[in-house]
């Protein structure tokens, strides 16, 4: 039995709905709060408009940080994940792509690459539907790796190995 590899596919990504409705209904989750609070107490005080700001301050941050979202394409040539994104050099760079999340029409992943840079990113269907699936595919499906690591030990052969073993339980 072999396993096979999913086939290619580029898959756009870019500001996401569900992540942008996640952080409004948060802020207003807040808000609500904030004016529950408010309510039941009838007196604005020092902590009332501290949460009040912080509450101005969350906002903003989610508002530039939904601004701020990559813009670009995932890409799955068969053996290993690229970002081709125009403010970024195309393809150049191998990410790791890990689901965070899984929503059925909806993906959290996490793409770190090889110099340990994380981005956060959601994949929706609506942005390319007749891919979705191969792109679902690929993203969960097992690859191999790109370079692998053999030790001098394991690289010699198994007599190398043997003696190897037979120091570390000499020196124990």
């Amino acid at each position: 039995m072999s396993i096979h590899n999913a086939p290619s596919v580029t898959y756009p990504l870019g500001q996401s709905r569900v992540h942008t409705w996640l952080l409004l209904g948060l802020l207003l989750a807040g808000l609500l709060t904030a004016m529950m609070w408010l309510r039941a107490t009838w007196r604005l005080d020092l902590r009332i408009t501290g949460m009040f700001l912080a509450l101005i301050w969350a906002g903003c941050t989610a508002y530039v940080g939904c601004k701020r979202t990559p813009v670009g394409h995932l890409v799955w040539d068969g053996q290993i994940w690229c970002w081709e994104s125009p403010g970024y050099q195309t393809g150049m760079a191998e990410q790791t792509v890990t689901v965070v999340a899984d929503l059925q029409h909806f993906l959290l992943l996490r793409t770190e690459n090889r110099a340990g840079a994380t981005a956060w990113m959601w994949a929706e269907k609506i942005h390319l539907p007749e891919r979705w699936l191969d792109f679902r595919r690929a993203v969960y499906s097992p690859h191999k790796a790109a370079s692998r690591r053999v030790s001098s030990s394991a690289s010699l052969g198994p007599v190398a190995l043997n003696s190897d073993l037979h120091q570390r339980a000499g020196s124990a």
